[in-house]
């Protein structure tokens, strides 16, 4: 396979799978673990969750624009 091909295949994939674990983790967290549904009132745990999950979106978003801002080179 030839070195570009292989580099934007690599990135496809990188990107899918930090996507999977970061969904894994917040839907664990938020929906098995409670902490996305907000009750009767606001919780500790509640506010917790959603500094991450923005905290980590930006991060995750940040990754993959910087990811494929690089660009390839298919003439190697």
């Amino acid at each position: 396979m030839e070195p570009g091909v292989r580099e934007y295949l690599i990135r496809i994939l990188n990107t899918l799978s930090l996507a999977v674990v970061w969904m894994a983790i917040d839907s664990t967290a938020g929906i098995m673990y409670n902490l996305a549904f907000i009750q009767d009132h606001i919780t500790l745990g509640n506010i917790l969750f959603y500094i991450w999950f923005f905290a980590s979106l930006g991060a995750y978003l940040w990754w993959v624009i910087r990811l494929w801002s690089k660009p390839i080179d298919y003439e190697q």
